[in-house]
């Protein structure tokens, strides 16, 4: 017999569901298509899986066979189709991998610099802080990280709520002479974690 001749053969019969016209066409034709596929996938695992579901289609779908080419084009088509699909998927996969790679990157870049603009400010805010009179920076204090107000502020230190309003604005004055308006505001926010 020919060779189209045996694969005709070989198609009619499993088409009928012969099983050993199934197992010859997989012994005959498997290790080619492992070749092919590994060829382009270049691992074992999805080699063999992706030669498996070449098998899988054919039997599952043998009752539907139309092959207008040759039997072995018809099996090589399906492998073909397979790999472009594994290829693609690992595409994606690795586009993802690196996608949130380089946002955790991204992420510890700017926690890392958040983390060094934090600490210098809190040096320059505590610098400035201690150029202070120790009235002025005891008031301050006194109403930015114990949050008290102007009234609980001049009781507890025996003077007018005039003198602790004049000592604040004088204090928020200096800090603004010192600070741009975003430095000001971040190191009155640090200062109610410091």
């Amino acid at each position: 017999m020919k060779k189209t001749d045996t694969n005709t053969d070989l198609v009619k019969l499993l088409k009928n569901g012969d099983m050993s016209a199934f197992d010859i066409i997989y012994k005959k034709y498997s290790r080619r298509l492992y070749g092919f596929v590994f060829r382009y996938v270049k691992q074992e695992a999805d080699t063999e899986e992706i030669v498996q579901e070449v098998f899988v289609k054919i039997w599952k779908s043998r009752e539907k066979l139309n092959i207008y080419s040759s039997f072995e084009s018809f099996l090589f088509t399906i492998a073909h189709n397979a790999t472009v699909n594994l290829l693609k998927k690992r595409a994606t996969e690795q586009k993802y991998v690196e996608h949130v790679k380089s946002l955790q990157n991204i992420d510890e870049a700017y926690e890392l610099t958040d983390e060094i603009h934090y600490k210098e400010l809190k040096l320059k805010y505590q610098g400035l802080l201690n150029e202070l009179s120790p009235r002025q920076k005891e008031i301050f204090k006194l109403s930015r990280e114990e949050e008290l107000s102007h009234k609980e502020i001049a009781e507890k230190l025996g003077i007018s709520v005039h003198t602790v309003k004049n000592h604040l604005v004088t204090t928020l004055s200096f800090l603004r002479s010192k600070l741009d308006n975003g430095l000001l505001i971040s190191s009155l926010f640090v200062s109610l974690f410091l």
